[in-house]
């Protein structure tokens, strides 16, 4: 994904404006605050829906492969983009079942809703990359209070 040419340009004229005041211009500091909010877009444009979260997103596929792979005992089949491991232990997953990556692991919970549900935790994952684990945790583990949880739908996660 690459930056739009209204952001680059606001970049661009946010480094020129910073680049003036070290050369001894005076810019008046309203400027400079519109100057460095162009400068904090750019880890949001580094880190979310980019490249680098796309690879996050590939490698915790890889890893929910593995764990599904190791642990599975049931079927595994793609639906929707999303690869559903079932028969896992109760122990490998968290409440009903665990999304990581474009991986949904699960011992028997794959009503219509939940996988909904668990498609919307996938594009959370494509869109944070590895950021998505800390953040999630970071949003509390109370579902109805985690907005990744109400993002993906309470009532089709079976929280409500």
């Amino acid at each position: 994904m690459s930056a739009s040419p209204s952001v680059t340009r606001s970049l661009f004229d946010a480094v020129r404006q910073i680049a003036g005041t070290a050369g001894g211009l005076r810019v008046p500091l309203a400027e400079v605050r519109r100057a460095a909010a162009g400068l904090s877009r750019v880890p949001r444009l580094l880190l979310f829906d980019s490249v680098l979260s796309r690879l996050g997103y590939r490698y915790a596929t890889a890893v929910g492969f593995v764990w599904g792979f190791v642990f599975s005992v049931g079927r595994i089949e793609r639906r929707d983009g999303l690869w559903i491991f079932r028969g896992m232990p109760r122990r490998t997953f968290g409440r009903g079942g665990a999304c990581v990556g474009g991986c949904y692991l699960t011992d028997r919970n794959l009503s219509d809703d939940v996988l909904e549900h668990e498609a919307v935790h996938r594009r959370q994952w494509q869109r944070y990359g590895m950021l998505f684990p800390v953040l999630y945790l970071a949003a509390g583990r109370d579902p109805l209070r985690n907005r990744f949880e109400i993002e993906a739908g309470l009532e089709k996660g079976g929280y409500l």
